[in-house]
């Protein structure tokens, strides 16, 4: 039993050496709550294990300069899998978050494919084995997906049908290691807040600008999740009377005026028209090249795609503005596929929150654009595994 706990301490100090790259052992002392020799003496345990590396001396403050430590990179690996509405991208990364091997990405409609699940367990196993990585190296399997994800029950509610068994017990039968699987804007929060722009803070709202609009809230320090996991359904505040019926089944979402696909089918719908753009050949048939022409031709310059990005993100900004009267956040986090256009969001969102806002309430709000853009799921996915890693030692224990 003492072994047990010894083992579970460790694989905690493991845990927040990822998150913080390195630490001293008072640092650790500090984040862990047990005293410096419970901690030094596990220290001492991983490094002689190989597990944790000495990487050199902190800048000195006046005083003798404390001993870093830091997690081996290839001590255990990740499987990341970062999913939305149309493409799932699968990787390994390291304990430095680097990339090993080559991304998979898949082109997989998930309301065309109610088996999804099947054929991703079958992509997990086919890169395992293409990898050549032992199971026992891998710590575990991280999924984000869209929709209602119950975390507690490994159900998505909006997508696929999992046979008999949950979504983690039926990939963790085909895999044969543990997986974790939350909401893809849950996850870009929590990599936001453990890896990003959030990182330190108490108190963040990310917006997940996507295929649909997310949300992902971290309150009082810690990720909030709602009572089932389905807290920060931001797509779904009814906002318009435009009589435009959302993918929910309801109409007036903002959704419905904000999305990618939305920008997209206005984008098609304006050249049609006849309007003057770079744009050519755009079509819903292929979404993710017509995205991409869009947000590079808005980045470019382009009038028509930098209206359409104002558009949007002004009525973004609608919604953030409920969202800062609600919650009175410090910093809202604008992250996900859509900020390939980076700072040309901002001029709009503010111009609403400009319109919307109590300015008592909205002055000292920060609108920042995510560092980790498109890599916030596949890194969340990857946080999602290790902070269950000393959970899941628990759980055996």
């Amino acid at each position: 039993m003492v072994s047990d706990r010894q083992e579970l301490f460790k694989k905690t100090i493991l845990k927040h050496l990822y998150f913080n790259k390195e630490l001293s052992c008072t640092d650790l002392t500090q984040l862990t709550g047990r005293s410096l020799p419970h901690t030094t003496k596990a220290l001492n345990e991983l490094v002689k294990e190989g597990l944790v590396i000495e990487s050199g001396y902190a800048i000195s403050t006046g005083g003798r300069r404390p001993q870093m430590y830091s997690v081996r990179q290839d001590y255990l690996y990740i499987l990341s899998v970062a999913m939305d509405q149309f493409m799932t991208s699968i990787c390994i990364l390291d304990m430095s978050n680097r990339m090993i091997g080559e991304e998979r990405v898949l082109e997989l409609d998930l309301s065309a494919h109610p088996d999804g699940i099947s054929i991703l367990g079958q992509e997990l196993k086919g890169v395992m084995e293409q990898s050549g990585i032992p199971k026992e190296k891998f710590a575990g399997i991280g999924i984000g997906m869209p929709g209602f994800v119950d975390v507690t029950k490994g159900v998505n509610y909006s997508f696929f049908d999992t046979p008999a068994k949950s979504i983690n017990e039926y990939l963790e039968i085909v895999t044969g290691i543990p997986v974790s699987i939350d909401n893809d804007s849950s996850l870009i929060a929590l990599a936001e807040w453990k890896l990003g722009e959030a990182r330190h803070r108490q108190h963040a709202l990310v917006i997940n600008i996507g295929w649909g609009i997310g949300l992902g809230m971290v309150l009082n320090g810690s990720l909030f999740r709602g009572e089932n996991g389905f807290a920060g359904e931001f797509s779904h505040i009814p906002l318009f009377t435009n009589n435009k019926i959302c993918s929910c089944g309801k109409m007036g979402c903002l959704e419905t005026e904000t999305s990618l696909s939305v920008i997209a089918e206005k984008a098609i719908a304006g050249i049609q028209a006849g309007r003057t753009t770079v744009m050519k050949g755009l079509s819903m048939d292929n979404r993710i090249a017509t995205y991409h022409q869009i947000m590079d031709a808005a980045i470019k310059g382009d009038k028509y795609a930098v209206e359409l990005l104002s558009e949007a993100g002004y009525h973004i900004g609608r919604g953030i503005a409920i969202l800062i009267h609600l919650f009175n956040p410090k910093l809202v986090i604008l992250s996900g596929r859509g900020t390939k256009a980076g700072k040309l969001w901002l001029a709009p969102v503010q111009h609403a929150l400009n319109e919307h806002c109590i300015p008592k309430i909205a002055e000292n709000v920060e609108i920042r654009i995510s560092s980790l853009g498109y890599a916030a799921e596949r890194l969340g996915a990857a946080a999602l595994v290790m902070e269950n890693l000393d959970k899941a030692q628990q759980s055996k224990a």
